[in-house]
């Protein structure tokens, strides 16, 4: 039996994210693979936070209504709340305030932050607004979980 998984060819699983993925480069987001949905998906969704923060968990990235056929996401997703160039898929709001993802910026100083980017094979298409916050995401995935998968990578700033 499949079992899903969640690779990037743009870092490796528990190593240095490059900083073109964090505030000190481009912002952008990278580049994510994935495979082994089990049978019965119907959408895919994706968090990314880093549970290191200072204040508790930060979310960096919200992202709902990805389509069962796909299988990836191309660096530097639009940071908009509908991705109409990548079937129409939605991205809430993140702790920074603002919709898409936001690269890793943890305090200078402050030691290695580790950067959870979770994949979720869901058995419905969750019919959420674009723009959601982490808990409501939350609140509607549970329950519809049929598989999940996650990607390590990490960051600090001298």
């Amino acid at each position: 039996m499949p079992q899903l998984t969640l690779t990037s060819p743009s870092f490796r699983n528990n190593q240095p994210m490059p900083a073109k993925f964090s505030c000190e480069g481009e912002d952008a987001s990278p580049a994510l693979k994935w495979e082994g949905a089990p049978a019965g998906t119907k959408s895919s969704a994706l968090i990314a936070d880093d549970p290191d923060a200072p204040g508790g968990t930060w979310v960096h990235w919200v992202a709902y209504a990805i389509p069962a056929t796909m299988t990836e996401l191309p660096e530097g997703v639009a940071k908009t709340d509908v991705v109409a160039a990548l079937a129409g898929f939605k991205q809430g709001v993140t702790s920074f305030g603002r919709v898409g993802y936001g690269g890793p910026c943890p305090p200078r100083g402050h030691g290695v932050h580790h950067y959870h980017f979770r994949l979720y094979a869901l058995d419905t298409a969750l019919n959420l607004a674009p723009g959601v916050k982490r808990h409501q995401l939350d609140a509607a995935m549970k329950g519809h979980i049929l598989a999940q998968a996650e990607l390590v990578g990490t960051y600090q700033r001298d």
